[in-house]
């Protein structure tokens, strides 16, 4: 069983700044595209972010700009820092791996991000 760690949710105020943190030592995580789902009350699950093994990155139109990817091979990490939060990232972020080169495809249990006043 492959473990997914998740960090860095929270409680935060509008326009104020988290990091979510993603690390999975059980693969071989350089080659791995990892991404943060988000799935907020009510609503389907949405993609946020992704960053592929050599470092391409993508975001969804509502948080570029304001999200940025930082990756750390060595330590089979990545991070996700989110500035300038608005209250409809409330949600619960999931972190995913996913291999390029078979079904592997890894998901962590969830963090939960709350922005309000």
């Amino acid at each position: 069983q492959v473990q997914v760690e998740e960090s860095g949710g929270g409680l935060v105020q509008p326009g104020g700044s988290l990091k979510l943190s993603c690390r999975i030592p059980g693969i071989n995580f350089a080659t791995y595209t990892m991404a943060w789902y988000r799935r907020a009350p009510g609503k389907q699950r949405e993609l946020v972010a992704t960053v592929t093994g050599s470092g391409n990155e993508n975001y969804h139109p509502s948080v570029k700009g304001r999200f940025a990817w930082s990756r750390n091979n060595l330590d089979k990490m990545v991070s996700l820092q989110m500035d300038d939060l608005k209250r409809k990232a409330t949600a619960v972020y999931y972190c995913n791996a996913k291999s390029p080169w078979s079904d592997d495809d890894h998901w962590g249990q969830g963090t939960q991000v709350v922005v309000s006043s």
